[in-house]
């Protein structure tokens, strides 16, 4: 397969990457600090990825990178497991339903002592020892190194689609810059990132916010997100 030329830009500690018809985002979880947001002190949804930088911004700090981290419901509230900061403010979720969040096997992107992490979500009871922050989504977009079987190659289904890995200490995060199918955005992951596992966000709400790119997508309001504070 051949390579796609990649302009490399840092972001404040985390390494950004547009790369042919998406942008990754590589932050080190050993060395920069990436967290899980949701609500302000008041409870209210944050929503959008510029009204969290401002959050922040008050509170002395720095968003130097954010995305969508997780499907929500109507008023915001994540669908599945949220972890914030050692709590867990939303269960894990093991129902049944309709759409991709249920297409199973779904997934979790945590972080613990051992570091960053996708897991099937049925897996998540016997790993969740010291856990610091955990979004649930679905589906996974690939399990040790496997596309998800649901996904089909000739699918006509395109969105701008955004999701995550992890590799060592980094995790890795992936939003395309054109309408993809979830086949080809689980074959970026395996076949250009090489990730053996990698969890889906979600599509057409997919939101970037990076000042060193000039990205502050404002397509919808969003429920869970996730970003790298300086």
């Amino acid at each position: 397969m051949k390579r796609l030329l990649a302009l490399v830009l840092v972001l404040a500690g985390a390494t950004a990457m547009a790369q042919g018809r998406y942008t990754v985002v590589r932050v080190d979880t050993a060395t920069q600090k990436l967290a899980l947001y949701w609500q302000d002190e008041q409870g209210q949804p944050l929503r959008r990825l510029d009204r969290l930088a401002a959050w922040l911004k008050g509170r002395g700090q720095t968003l130097s990178f954010g995305m969508n981290a997780g499907m929500y419901h109507a008023d915001a509230s994540p669908v599945g497991l949220l972890v914030i900061d050692g709590r867990e403010l939303a269960p894990l979720n093991l129902d049944a339903g309709q759409g991709n969040f249920f297409l199973k096997p779904n997934g979790v992107f945590l972080i613990d002592a051992k570091g960053p992490r996708v897991v099937d979500a049925v897996d998540y009871a016997a790993s969740h020892e010291g856990v610091r922050l955990a979004t649930q989504s679905g589906p996974l977009l690939l399990k040790n190194g496997d596309i998800h079987p649901a996904f089909n190659p000739n699918s006509a289904s395109r969105y701008i689609r955004n999701g995550v890995c992890a590799l060592g200490t980094q995790a890795i995060f992936v939003i395309s810059d054109q309408p993809v199918t979830l086949h080809e955005f689980a074959s970026h992951f395996r076949d250009e990132l090489h990730c053996r596992d990698a969890l889906y966000f979600d599509g057409a709400i997919s939101s970037l916010y990076s000042p060193s790119l000039g990205r502050n997508d404002q397509l919808k309001d969003l429920g869970p997100l996730i970003g790298v504070v300086e």
